[in-house]
């Protein structure tokens, strides 16, 4: 089904029958087989532009393969973009050094949970301990910049006005979203965070791909997969589709942002030196598709767990809760649509590394970091991702390294 007809120092292209080649940048990291089938559908798909460009950290995903970059002309597919619209990074360079945190860093770990709803309790009638019960000011004022855009939006779909939207607007979520306070090589402190669009982006983009589904129910039989229901472009849902997932990459952008200026404000109550935190700040989506120029022409670019690497762009590519992560700064490697991975990449699922691995191995491996150590985030201790120094090797023509940060606090929902 697939032939390997290139090989460069750090990518090797495969063609695939009667469909788009693949260039893949996975030299020294495995990928799974259900994950190279999966890449092979999409690439089957008749509007793909050149061919689909995959990040090291690829994984099988729901919807489309996480890592991957999906070039497009003249159509869409949602559940390639997925339901945590916008999902990415935000990191801040702050003016304290190492020695400026306290000896103790549970007291700045509880400021920030205090600081942020994370995690999620289904509770009837209860409040969701994710979600705020009173915003806060700062959640206020960017609510008030994206009412009108979803005023908008729910006058045509009025069945996403009862979604967790406003209430959700400056906190973390659960899984692999996280806070963490980091250090670089040169001991100063950085924040970092990882949270996207929240539930009001995970009812868009339900809604969208149901609306998909339908739109080709004649067709679905014919696509490699139903999850590959698509829009054309000029069709009235591809225009509220493209409308609907800008608004939530900008919810996404905002909600980081609320939560960066929350966490800065949660450690002036603990540390006691006077600092700033948005020297070399970077806001980057990491699951998101946009309009971009490439090989001369404009083509549709979903990144599905990538970041866009434009030359000078800085990025941010997290390793596991007790691994390395890196600031870097895109070379525009135009092969790979100027992208790169969005972290590690999972080696596993959560359901795989919770059987294998106990409160005691989490514990061990996680030992550096002031963090949960139970049961509940099992299923996110660092072996189940890939070794994020391959991971960065495999992409090397990408990116350039700005900054390594080790963590030292890590927050979870």
């Amino acid at each position: 089904m697939e032939t390997n007809i290139n090989t460069t120092t750090t990518s090797e292209l495969l063609e695939v029958i009667n469909g788009a080649p693949i260039r893949m940048w996975t030299q020294g990291v495995p990928v799974e087989a259900e994950a190279r089938a999966q890449l092979m559908n999409t690439a089957r798909m008749p509007f793909i532009f050149r061919h689909l460009a995959v990040m090291p950290d690829v994984h099988l995903g729901k919807g489309s393969t996480i890592g991957s970059v999906i070039p497009t002309v003249g159509a869409i597919i949602p559940a390639a973009v997925g339901v945590d619209i916008g999902c990415g990074m935000m990191a801040a360079r702050t003016t304290l050094l190492a020695r400026d945190l306290p000896d103790q860093l549970g007291g700045l770990r509880d400021a920030i949970e205090r600081a942020v709803p994370h995690g999620r309790t289904m509770t009837r009638g209860g409040r969701d301990k994710g979600a705020w019960e009173n915003p806060p000011d700062n959640v206020d004022a960017l609510w008030k910049a994206l009412q009108p855009g979803f005023a908008r939006i729910t006058e045509k779909y009025p069945r996403l006005k009862n979604t967790n939207n406003y209430k959700h607007l400056g906190t973390l979520g659960t899984g692999n979203h996280f806070i963490e306070v980091c250090l670089d090589e040169a001991d100063r402190v950085w924040f970092m965070l990882h949270s996207g669009s929240r539930g009001v982006g995970n009812a868009i983009g339900n809604v969208f791909i149901e609306l998909a589904q339908a739109d080709m129910r004649q067709h679905l039989a014919d696509l490699p997969h139903r999850d590959l229901a698509y829009f054309e472009e000029g069709s009235t849902h591809f225009d509220d589709y493209v409308a609907a997932v800008g608004w939530a990459q900008d919810y996404a952008r905002r909600n980081r942002q609320a939560m960066m200026q929350n966490v800065v404000t949660a450690a002036r109550q603990v540390i006691a030196k006077p600092f700033t935190a948005d020297v070399e700040a970077v806001n980057c989506h990491h699951n998101y598709v946009q309009r971009e120029r490439h090989y001369g022409q404009e083509v549709l670019v979903t990144r599905k767990g990538a970041v866009s690497a434009q030359k000078g762009e800085l990025g941010i590519i997290p390793g596991s809760m007790g691994a390395r992560s890196y600031i870097v700064r895109g070379l525009g490697n135009e092969a790979a649509f100027c992208s790169c991975s969005h972290g590690a990449g999972r080696a596993m699922s959560r359901n795989e590394a919770k059987r294998r691995y106990t409160i005691e191995d989490q514990m061990r491996a996680t030992a550096h970091v002031e963090c949960r150590k139970d049961s509940d985030v099992i299923d996110e201790i660092p072996m189940a991702y890939k070794d994020i120094d391959a991971v960065m090797h495999a992409q090397r023509e990408l990116v350039e390294v700005v900054h390594t940060l080790r963590q030292v606090v890590c927050v979870k929902g």
